[in-house]
């Protein structure tokens, strides 16, 4: 029983390192693992996911983020005011030297508005951050099967933050 148990984690484990090993390299940034929730085709918002690693020893901003998925894209962030979960605008997102800043469903994340297409499961799409420092970097973002309720969360996610 044991070596069965031992075998079925082994397999999820390789089952799910597509989904965790999207990394890319722009200098002494890293960009890990974007994704987004799959949407029905009515949907017109959505909102992209990552983490962000600054390696250096100099603070990098994220200024914005531009995609041809969506006709506006935002930088947003969810907070706690009036025991109200609120969802609020960026005009930046610092990242400190040998800092990383989490993009997760109840926290930081690139929202998309008026979408140019739907977002379906096994998809990806273009998406480019800009920084003051590093300049714009391109990655492709995978679009993940929306799993039901709203509090439901990517396989390695933790808490209880709201999902819009």
């Amino acid at each position: 029983m044991r070596h069965l148990l031992t075998a079925a984690l082994a397999t999820a484990a390789l089952l799910a390192q597509p989904l965790l090993a999207n990394e890319y390299k722009h200098g002494d940034l890293s960009i890990d693992n974007p994704w987004s929730r799959a949407m029905p085709a009515v949907a017109q918002t959505g909102a992209v996911y990552l983490t962000i690693r600054n390696d250096g020893d100099k603070t990098d901003t994220l200024l914005s983020a531009s995609t041809p998925a969506a006709g506006k894209t935002e930088l947003h962030e969810h907070v706690h005011e009036d025991g109200l979960m609120k969802m609020r605008e960026m005009s930046e997102v610092i990242i400190a030297a040998g800092e990383t800043v989490e993009f997760k469903p109840g926290g930081y994340h690139v929202m998309l508005f008026s979408l140019q297409q739907e977002l379906s499961a096994g998809s990806e799409l273009p998406l480019t951050l800009i920084f003051a420092e590093a300049g714009e970097i391109e990655v492709s973002v995978q679009v993940v099967p929306s799993r039901g309720s709203h509090n439901d969360r990517r396989p390695n996610e933790h808490g209880n933050d709201h999902q819009h």
